[in-house]
């Protein structure tokens, strides 16, 4: 059974995909920091409908200690489908934010990627077949007041994505990122209405995880082989 490895597990996305992978037959790690408990649900959710996960916790700012944590991973097997998830956002505009606000950001999203491919690489390419994709967001091709800090992180992910495709295709190895655009959350529909989304959006519709979830679980298979450096939007028209 092939390992996926899934940052950002618990989120409404992350969710999703961890579960749309299991059902594809490959054991999920399922990554928290904060949110332990319900990265946990997923894997518990998994298990009970006869999925296989485990929970992975770890701070993917710190590359000390994504490197420790990924050590027993490396012991078990190395993941070959690794799906970077993680992002946070913190907006507001360039003007009044601080340096703080700027690099958190960049730490899950960018140096995260950096922190939690990088010791896998070395080990992935000798199986000589990989997955690898991060999720970026329509903001990097549009960007969005206030998230200048969000925008640039995900830009960076695209940018880093077309360079690793370079670097590992030759050893079976596809680098892939998606942009999603207005994906429904809870946190969604705090700040749009359906008239709000209606109104931006070609498809009248905020996208479900699930959708965004068949594409990740497409990208990872093995009829995308010839697919790399790409970053495909799922954003009904919107970009």
């Amino acid at each position: 059974m092939k390992r996926a490895l899934v940052t950002g597990g618990s989120s409404p996305i992350g969710a999703a995909i961890c579960h749309r992978l299991a059902a594809d037959n490959l054991h999920v790690l399922v990554h928290a920091h904060h949110s332990v408990d319900k990265a946990r649900g997923v894997v518990e959710r998994i298990r009970a409908g006869g999925g296989s996960a485990e929970l992975w916790c770890c701070d993917l700012a710190s590359a000390e200690g994504a490197r420790q944590a990924l050590a027993p991973v490396l012991e078990a097997g190395v993941p070959q489908v690794i799906v970077h998830n993680a992002g946070t956002h913190d907006d507001v505009t360039m003007a009044g934010m601080s340096v703080a606000q700027w690099r958190d950001v960049l730490s899950v999203s960018l140096d995260g990627f950096f922190n939690v491919v990088q010791p896998l690489l070395l080990p992935l390419t000798r199986t000589r077949w990989g997955r690898i994709i991060a999720l970026s967001s329509i903001t990097a091709q549009m960007g969005n007041r206030g998230q200048v800090n969000y925008a640039a992180a995900k830009a960076g992910l695209e940018g880093a994505v077309r360079s690793l495709a370079r670097e590992v295709g030759s050893r079976g190895i596809t680098v892939n990122a998606v942009a999603p655009g207005i994906i429904a959350s809870p946190a969604t529909e705090v700040v749009l209405s359906e008239a709000d989304i209606a109104a931006v959006v070609p498809a009248r519709r905020a996208g479900q995880p699930e959708e965004v979830a068949d594409l990740v679980g497409f990208l990872a298979s093995a009829q995308a082989a010839y697919i790399s450096g790409q970053t495909i939007g799922i954003n009904g028209g919107m970009a």
